[in-house]
């Protein structure tokens, strides 16, 4: 027990900085209805820009932002593809997650992995021992400051269009909403919030690599998901369900690394996550086909 409470730091710092990941799945998935797939490889994009701009000297602060950026415009080529090209959107995200492996690869000069040593740059999260106090405290920081932002855009005119074209896109084109332009929207700020996440994951690890985005849509959907299934019932205002998101993250990779304590091979993480989601995304359905029948059974003792 004392040694998982001190390990405890490690999962509960991942959880944080993949949970601004997951806020960007939830926009696409929740708000907007939309898998959106791109992720995979918009996370690596983050990653990739960040690491290659502050080896070249430029600031840590400056990096994250057009890391940010960088996302965005990933985002923006989703988007285009899904509204302009009338792609389905599923496909979209597939094809701008392959293009953006070989644009990751040409960030990196043709490199797999580029290593950033926290020794020889002032990075801002890491996962040394000593540094996890800090690097949890930065990581909420950096979620409060999403959630807060989110929570006022989604809060204006433009964050009601985007609710209704998530909601009902029909409804929302007869009351004169220019609903291309609201999925490219959605579209642009959840990879931007994806990429930013990449950009913090990589400093975490201490590398950006072209396959570290790999399976990202799924620990993002876990994510939305445990949170929603655990939460739901408490947390209604559209804040706190961010903020559930981020605890669902969180709660994920302490699973995982109590899985990993128990000896389970690395190997089967995947198909570990792959199991969780499908438990956590089975529940709901569960629930309506029981319910039913509970209440039933209740009303015949009476």
């Amino acid at each position: 027990m004392l040694e998982f409470l001190t390990g405890l730091p490690t999962p509960v710092a991942q959880g944080l900085l993949w949970g601004i990941m997951a806020i960007g799945v939830y926009i696409t998935f929740r708000i907007l209805d939309i898998a959106d797939l791109s992720v995979d490889g918009t996370l690596g994009t983050g990653g990739a820009v960040f690491v290659m701009l502050t080896i070249s000297g430029v600031n840590v602060y400056v990096g994250l932002i057009v890391a940010f950026l960088a996302g965005c415009a990933a985002g923006l080529a989703t988007g285009l593809f899904h509204t302009k090209f009338g792609i389905p959107a599923i496909l979209a995200g597939i094809l701008t997650q392959l293009g953006l492996y070989s644009i990751n690869l040409a960030i990196m000069a043709g490199k797999a992995n580029t290593p950033i040593n926290w020794r020889n740059y002032d990075l801002i999260v890491s996962s040394l021992t000593s540094s996890l106090p800090r690097t949890i405290i930065i990581s909420v920081i950096f979620v409060a400051a999403i959630i807060a932002i989110l929570y006022w855009l989604f809060g204006t005119e433009m964050g009601h269009s985007l609710r209704a074209t998530g909601c009902n896109e029909a409804m929302a084109r007869a009351n004169g909403i220019n609903t291309d332009t609201r999925k490219i929207i959605g579209l642009v700020l959840s990879n931007g919030i994806v990429a930013l996440s990449g950009a913090l994951i990589s400093q975490f690890s201490g590398s950006a690599d072209v396959n570290m985005g790999r399976g990202a849509i799924v620990i993002g959907l876990a994510s939305v998901i445990i949170g929603e299934v655990i939460f739901s019932k408490i947390f209604v205002n559209f804040a706190l369900r961010l903020v559930a998101v981020v605890i669902g993250s969180i709660i994920y990779y302490v699973v995982i690394s109590v899985v990993l304590k128990f000896g389970l091979d690395a190997n089967y993480l995947k198909l570990l996550t792959a199991l969780l989601v499908a438990i956590f995304l089975g529940i709901p359905y569960w629930k309506s086909k029981i319910a039913p029948k509970l209440a039933k059974s209740k009303g015949g003792a009476k």
